[in-house]
């Protein structure tokens, strides 16, 4: 089937279709708020300029929420994942209006760097709930086809929503670093505000869990949450494949969050003048433009390949697809190779992503399955925040290095090397993998 009767084969579940409405709007405000915060962060020439100040940036903006996401991500499984999502977006227009007052009054960057942390763990928190309802909207003949579709149009969405973000920068009448990112912050509160409305589209259960908790204390559902979390832990790393497949997201956006770093800084240093942000930016956004072109690919191709290829091989073909694509930077630095480069690694990236979030929904059962997104989501930031201190450590001022280009292009390739030898089939599930 092509990406498009695939599509309308899955339009036609109201659930799928009800829960891509919200997906769209909140993953484009997303794109938005990136841009909004790569302009308040990322491309004003006072601050961010040297490798280890946007490896700090990261730390900051990821590392909190890798510490209290456990403690948060569980309740997943344990309240219904559509409120979850009506509150969520709510709560980030709230906190959007925060920091546009906070910009507004030229308030201390730490607490920008606050106001955003909280925006991003209530996003990861969202895309969670969303991953882990999305097998109960569809048909579990179809569930690797819409992971192909949804978070791919998700993340293409996020892609279109940072470009309109760029473009109302340009656009913005204040020129100065606050007024590009107030622009695209505001776009991106009014994306939030009509994802929450959306959702009320979506009945109060469609999405699970099955049995949520009604009426228990926040604070006994807190002590309960790190016992169930490693309980969690021992479930995936039991069932062996989707254990293995979060190794292998992690690996990949430990190597794609390396390029990532390098391609901010190669867009402020190597391809312009750094002292002028707002052009800075819009070759940046070429950039991530570029990404959603091999996001797109992604999705149309998985699902043309996955009768001629397993899972697992379709991510070690992903693998080395990312390798070639690595191989580019490690060639150059012009235009062509860092665009080429954005293209086919995040064609590998998201293709790969698509049967790692297969492997683990399929493996994982219902009552566990956000807590195994939750892991995930652990992994994703962890290795997001060791590939900025990687590259803090490793890059140059200037964000390129062929030496560390060419390293990465070998990584890919171990990583496609060890994860062949990984087991197919899942091993049988524990006895019971809550503590309720």
């Amino acid at each position: 089937m092509s990406f498009a009767s695939d599509l309308r084969h899955l339009w036609h579940a109201k659930g799928f279709r009800h829960l891509a409405y919200v997906r769209l709007l909140s993953q484009g405000g997303d794109g938005m708020f990136q841009v909004g915060i790569a302009a308040a962060f990322f491309f004003d020439p006072t601050t961010a300029t040297t490798p280890e100040a946007i490896a700090a940036g990261f730390a900051v903006l990821l590392a909190p929420f890798t510490i209290v996401g456990p403690f948060v991500g569980p309740l997943i499984d344990r309240w219904q994942r559509q409120r979850i999502l009506l509150v969520g977006n709510l709560v980030r227009l709230v906190l959007v209006g925060g920091i546009l007052a906070l910009l507004a009054l030229g308030a201390p960057l730490w607490t920008l760097y606050v106001t955003a942390l909280l925006t991003l763990s209530v996003n990861r928190f969202l895309l969670a709930a969303m991953t882990a309802g999305l097998p109960r909207v569809v048909a579990p003949e179809d569930l690797l086809t819409a992971n192909a579709i949804l978070p791919t149009l998700g993340t293409v969405a996020a892609a279109i929503g940072g470009a309109i973000g760029g473009v109302v920068t340009f656009l913005a009448p204040d020129a100065s670093d606050a007024g590009l990112a107030s622009a695209a912050l505001g776009c991106s509160g009014l994306a939030f505000g009509l994802s929450s409305w959306a959702t009320v589209l979506i009945g109060r259960r469609t999405l699970g869990p099955e049995n949520p908790l009604k009426r228990l204390r926040l604070v006994a559902q807190v002590r309960e949450l790190g016992t169930e979390l490693a309980v969690a832990v021992r479930y995936l790393h039991a069932r062996v494949t989707p254990f293995q497949a979060l190794g292998v997201m992690a690996a990949q956006r430990l190597l794609y969050g390396i390029m990532f770093v390098a391609s901010i800084l190669i867009s402020r240093e190597v391809l312009g003048d750094p002292d002028k942000p707002e052009e800075a930016l819009g070759r940046f956004t070429i950039v991530v433009g570029f990404a959603a072109v091999g996001f797109g690919l992604a999705a149309v191709l998985t699902p043309v390949f996955k009768e001629r290829f397993s899972r697992h091989s379709w991510i070690v073909l992903c693998l080395c697809v990312g390798a070639a694509g690595q191989a580019l930077l490690a060639i150059s630095a012009e235009p062509w190779a860092l665009l080429g480069a954005a293209v086919v690694v995040s064609f590998a990236v998201q293709g790969g992503k698509i049967a790692v979030d297969t492997i683990v929904q399929r493996d994982t059962e219902d009552h566990v399955r956000g807590r195994a997104f939750t892991l995930y989501d652990m992994a994703y930031n962890v290795a997001f925040i060791s590939s900025a201190v990687i590259g803090g450590l490793l890059l140059p001022d200037d964000g390129y290095s062929r030496p560390l280009m060419a390293s990465l292009v070998v990584v890919y390739l171990l990583v496609a090397a060890v994860f062949s030898r990984a087991p197919r089939v899942p091993s049988p599930a524990p006895a019971s993998p809550s503590s309720r």
